[in-house]
């Protein structure tokens, strides 16, 4: 397993060479809303964890994709600093953006960049600032599906768009018969479901689409659910279980989700083999995110579109939302410290366990720079 980890991070170092790299793993959870980190009277309290002044209650809440990160990072942070609680809700990226901006959360955790209206917004709540993408874990997006004796399943994007536009509608249909000539296809309707929750999973997914095959989803990529037909669940475990529990089922949500056997989809891409959604697969799709973010903002733009070899295309980066200036003053202390965690050595190193990856050193520099910053 140590030896797993060394590669793994020997992958992601060596994506270091190429500018703005950002290194990914799967990312989900169980959301049970409400307080996070559960128990950690077991926990082992890091050794250099920086407590400083921080007290009191931590209110935030959005993308249910971070929400084990989150588990894992409380569960080790509030064993050292045990004046501080932390509540993180996965109500979804677009409600907890909204929270954020009506100062009901200290920050936010979106699988979205924040739009230039929401920025302008955001001035409202932070006094002489304004709210920054902080990029803090991130992963690929598996499409898990439930057809009894198909274990290998091969899909495109147009077949992809077909599908959760209600155009596909059988398993056995052509379009998905040309792509697996070995499997046996059964005659069984395609049970599409997607979020009905504002999502940036969702989000990620449409650009997905959006790029890989225009001409067949017509749809403005967001966090709203616009195609026709389908069913729909709330949150990615939502989607996970009627997945696990529905014949003919096929939806997307972040890779942690595909377990207890859940088969998730390899992608055609155009490169000379389907690429299957994993860590190594994804960090070498999102090896050339770029930064636009300007000033103290982190946001990267990822290749939806990339046909290189072992790339998974289907990638999102979950984000810290949070005031670059004007941040209350009573919650900026606990703000600064546990953010400071989740990027310190330590808070990214508990990503592994949780199967998630460390940011590249480039990345996770400068957001250490700028969560130092913040006031």
């Amino acid at each position: 397993m140590k030896l797993q980890r060394m590669n793994r991070r020997a992958l992601a170092l060596g994506a270091l060479a190429v500018s703005g790299a950002l290194a990914l793993t799967a990312c989900g959870s169980d959301e049970t809303g409400g307080a996070a980190g559960g128990d950690s009277s077991n926990a082992a309290a890091p050794s250099n964890v920086k407590c400083d002044d921080a007290k009191g209650q931590l209110q935030a809440s959005g993308s249910s994709a971070q929400k084990n990160a989150i588990d894992a990072w409380v569960k080790q942070y509030t064993a050292a600093c045990k004046n501080v609680q932390v509540n993180y809700n996965p109500t979804g990226s677009g409600a907890g953006i909204t929270a954020f901006l009506q100062g009901q959360t200290a920050f936010a955790g979106s699988d979205s960049a924040l739009k230039p209206e929401e920025v302008e917004q955001s001035k409202k709540v932070c006094t002489g600032g304004q709210a920054i993408d902080i990029p803090m874990v991130g992963g690929p997006v598996a499409i898990g599906y439930n057809v009894e004796g198909v274990d290998n399943l091969v899909l495109d994007a147009p077949t992809l768009a077909k599908i959760f536009d209600s155009k596909i509608t059988k398993w056995n249909d052509p379009a998905i018969t040309k792509l697996n000539p070995d499997a046996t296809l059964p005659d069984l309707k395609i049970q599409a479901f997607h979020r009905s929750d504002e999502s940036g999973t969702t989000d990620n997914f449409t650009k997905y689409l959006k790029a890989a095959a225009p001409k067949d989803w017509t749809y403005e990529p967001g966090k709203a659910w616009e195609a026709k037909g389908g069913q729909s669940a709330q949150g990615s475990s939502g989607l996970a279980q009627q997945v696990k529990q529905t014949p003919g089922a096929i939806s997307y949500f972040e890779l942690s989700y595909a377990k207890d056997g859940m088969k998730t989809v390899s992608i055609d891409t155009g490169a000379p083999k389907p690429v299957e959604a994993t860590l190594d697969n994804a960090t070498r799709a999102i090896a050339a995110a770029k930064q636009v973010g300007t000033g103290k903002d982190l946001s990267l733009e990822l290749d939806y579109a990339t046909k290189a070899e072992g790339a998974y295309p289907i990638t999102l980066v979950t984000y810290e939302i949070v005031c670059d200036k004007g941040n209350k003053a009573d919650t900026l202390p606990a703000v600064k410290s546990f953010l400071g965690y989740m990027a310190s050595e330590d808070g990214q190193g508990v990503l592994e366990d949780a199967a998630y990856a460390p940011m590249p050193e480039e990345v996770i520099t400068k957001v250490r720079e700028t969560i130092n910053g913040l006031s």
